[in-house]
This record gives structure tokens, sequence and C-alpha cells, in this order.
């Protein structure tokens, strides 16, 4: 009896447990590329060079893609060539079962000397393929200010259509 109890409330929880992972693994991916563009914005502004947060796919190279869950680096960009003029500073690999899509046509994110991300803005949808009404974003201003939220409806829609 005891057995046939825990065994239902088993395949009661089990659904509920499998979201919960899935929104905590995008909360880590969003906290992640947080941190990744503050570290970015903090070397600009301590080195007074030019940095890039860019998606990659290798891990040393800017794959050019609006697309990001494969993996990014951060590295210096003093040419603007979007890449990075040397080695990553850092680097990260990608996300499995997350979605991760820049806004179209920015490719990168280039902090300058002075911590501004003019020209570069983005606002970056998380969204889990089996639940994408829980997306999230990181939005990068023009002046460099980064901040994390859930994402609007229309910031959803446009990651799910996106898988």
């Amino acid at each position: 009896m005891v057995v046939a109890i825990l065994g239902v409330l088993t395949a009661i929880a089990a659904p509920s447990l499998a979201r919960f992972v899935r929104h905590n693994r995008m909360q880590v991916a969003q906290m992640d590329f947080i941190a990744a563009l503050q570290h970015a914005r903090g070397i600009a502004v301590t080195t007074g060079k030019t940095a890039l947060f860019c998606p990659s796919r290798d891990g040393m190279r800017c794959s050019g893609e609006t697309r990001w869950e494969s993996g990014w680096l951060v590295g210096h960009d003093q040419d603007r060539d979007g890449q990075p003029d040397a080695a990553p500073l850092r680097t990260r690999a990608g996300y499995t079962g997350i979605t991760v899509l820049g806004d179209n046509g920015r490719q990168f994110v280039r902090f300058r000397s002075d911590g501004s991300a003019s020209g570069t803005t983005n606002t970056l949808r998380f969204c889990s393929r089996n639940d994408p009404d829980q997306a999230l974003v990181v939005v990068v201003s023009n002046i460099g200010r980064i901040r994390g939220a859930p994402a609007s409806t229309a910031e959803a829609a446009s990651c799910a259509a996106a898988q």
C-alpha cells in the first residue's frame, strides 16, 4: 500500500519537478550570461581596451550568428573586426536543451573603455524547448547596463518560434 501511494505521488510530482529543473537551468544560463557580460564590461573599463562578447562554436572565434546556445567567448577587439584579437579571455561551452537568441543582426556585444555598449545593444532571449512560456531575457543597453528579467509574451513567442 505504501509503495502504491509513493508511486502515485511520484507520478504527480515528476512533471512539476521536471519543469522546475528546466527553469532552473535557464536561470543558471541567464546568470552565466549576466556574469560574462559584466566581466567583459569590467575588462573594457579597467584595461581601456574594447571588449567583445560573442557567440562561439569552438571557443576561439566568434561564430557570426545570433544564436548563442552553442557557447560564447569574451576577448579584446581593438581592431573592431568582430573577432578577438588574441586568445579569448573567457569562454563557455553550450547549453543543452536551452535556446538562446540574440536580436536579429546583433552578432556580438562590444563594450568601450567607458563601459558603454553603444551600437551593439542586444536582448538575449532564453527559452526551453519543452517549456517556452517560462522564457527569460538579458538586456544590454546603450550605456552598458546589463539586466535580467522574465521575457515578455512577445519575446517568449519569438524564442519559441525559432526552435
